[in-house]
């Protein structure tokens, strides 16, 4: 079981590091520059050298059946569903098999809204109660993974 934090513009690092901790799950923070990640043997960070989508490729190749996903890129999202990983956006969405094709055919409108024109701005702010459903989800989606393995 690992968790890997799609980390560019992740700001819920810290938080997953406490609760892999807990669960004695391996952390890959893959980004395209480095950056800070606590020396632990559990969490390792992995620079992905190359393109915009360098690091979404490198977590879609490998996420899978045991593992849990942590992204906002909702292409990436759907990548690592396919693989059968877990997937979670750090305000605790929780993406599955369900919910994905409302949320990439949402992403393609808001696009197409933004390139016309008619929609602007971006996400909404992150906010104390999205750090804490994220931890709640994070925390339940382990669990089940752990009582899976078992």
């Amino acid at each position: 079981m690992a968790i890997y934090v799609d980390a560019d513009a992740c700001p819920v690092k810290d938080e997953i590091y406490r609760v892999a901790r807990r669960h004695a799950a391996k952390v890959l923070v893959v980004s395209n520059s480095s950056l800070y990640v606590p020396r632990e043997d559990l969490i390792e960070m992995i620079v992905v050298p190359g393109g915009f989508d360098a690091a979404d490729d490198w977590i879609a190749a490998r996420a899978g059946g045991e593992d849990v996903v942590i992204t906002s890129d909702i292409p990436l999202a759907s990548r690592c569903l396919a693989a059968g990983a877990r997937v979670l956006g750090p305000t605790g969405r929780v993406f599955s098999e369900d919910s994905i094709g409302d949320a990439l055919a949402t992403r393609a409108l808001h696009d197409m809204l933004r390139q016309s024109g008619e929609f602007g701005g971006g996400p909404r702010p992150f906010a104390k109660v999205d750090r804490s459903r994220f931890l709640s989800k994070l925390d339940e989606t382990l669990h089940a993974l752990g009582r899976r393995r078992k």
